[in-house]
């Protein structure tokens, strides 16, 4: 691994760092967004059933609000559940914006990265070039600045493209992930709404 490192010259190291920053986000991501830490299973059919047996208190409230995003929402609406359905609605949109921001975190870095990483690339491979070009001397090229140049290059594209594939589809899987579980948490939140307003059972 050195070795390749020392052929591709020092336009690898750029993309190493970016290669480091990347697999950090992914790997955090993937434990962020577990469904089980974002909306738990049943967690809807337990805040109804806490609302229709009037349990409902300030510390329940903040229990709630802490377990996990969609608790953050479902607690927004039980903060104002006295209020009229309007209000009520609007607490939980603003608290779904926060939440969806929150589970966007990270990913526009990591968007960036899959898009930086190929041009980084061909960076790497305009150096390895201008080596190969400096390499020409009048009496003829010298093969080891050659080689040298050849290796710059080849490793910096190719490096490149190993770090922007991988990028681009967790990045574009997280982005599908999140968009799927706001709108689990607008739905789940809505039953709530209507819920309380006596409009479902």
């Amino acid at each position: 691994m050195f070795a390749i490192i020392q052929a591709a010259g020092w336009p690898i190291w750029p993309l190493l760092f970016a290669s480091i920053i990347a697999l950090a986000l992914i790997i955090e991501r993937l434990v962020a967004l577990r469904r089980s830490k974002v909306a738990p299973e049943g967690l809807l059919a337990r805040v109804v059933g806490e609302v229709r047996q009037g349990t409902v208190n300030e510390a329940a409230i903040n229990a709630l609000e802490q377990g996990s995003p969609l608790g953050r929402v479902l607690a927004a609406g039980l903060r104002n559940v006295k209020s009229s359905r309007e209000v009520m609605k609007e607490s939980i949109e603003e608290a779904g914006r926060g939440v969806t921001h929150e589970l966007e975190r990270y990913l526009t870095t990591l968007g960036t990265i899959a898009s930086i990483s190929p041009l980084m690339g061909l960076f790497g491979t305009v150096v390895g070039m201008i080596e190969i070009f400096g390499s020409q001397a009048p009496t003829g090229a010298n093969p080891m600045q050659l080689a040298h140049g050849i290796s710059i290059a080849l490793y910096n594209t190719g490096f490149g493209l190993v770090i922007a594939i991988p990028a681009m589809i967790f990045w574009r899987h997280f982005r599908a992930l999140v968009d799927s579980f706001v709108i689990e948490m607008e739905q789940q939140a809505v039953k709530l709404v209507e819920v309380v307003h006596g409009e479902r059972n």
